[in-house]
């Protein structure tokens, strides 16, 4: 009778083995999928059309993300082609033109101060760690 125990118990362990085996090689790490990518949108509060030299603009903007990821980041960068001025995050110094800096919070604020009497345009880049990258540009005439 007792070996008849051990081999019926012998038996489910065998089973047991061959059914959880089964069970984890149908699930395919391939199959199984994490989003981390998660498109975004920038959206920047009305600015004036006009600035003065010497005057500064602030520029408010949101990141709107279409999921959340904890390990996203994001980056800005600018580049001025007309007029000159400085563009800075609060306040921080001024960004170097091109240069990528990292941005601690989705909602922010930049301020432009204008260096010239002309017009101004420049460019904003905002991306993150994963390549998405959108384009916002701005456009001063000069009040003088």
């Amino acid at each position: 009778m007792k070996r008849i125990l051990n081999n019926i118990n012998s038996l489910w362990l065998l089973l047991l083995v061959i059914t959880s085996c089964t069970i984890l090689s149908s699930c395919n790490k391939d199959e199984l999928e994490i989003q981390q990518n998660y498109p975004f949108e920038v959206k920047v509060m009305p600015v004036p059309g006009d600035i003065a030299n010497g005057q500064t603009v602030e520029i408010r903007i949101t990141i709107e993300r279409s999921g959340n990821f904890n390990d996203a980041k994001y980056f800005i960068r600018y580049f001025q082609y007309d007029g000159q001025g400085t563009l800075r995050y609060y306040t921080e110094s001024p960004y170097m033109p091109n240069d990528s800096y990292r941005l601690l919070a989705t909602q922010f604020r930049l301020y432009y101060t204008s260096q010239s009497a002309v017009s101004q345009s420049f460019d904003v880049w905002i991306s993150d760690n994963f390549g998405n990258e959108k384009k916002v540009s701005f456009q001063f005439n000069s009040k003088e």
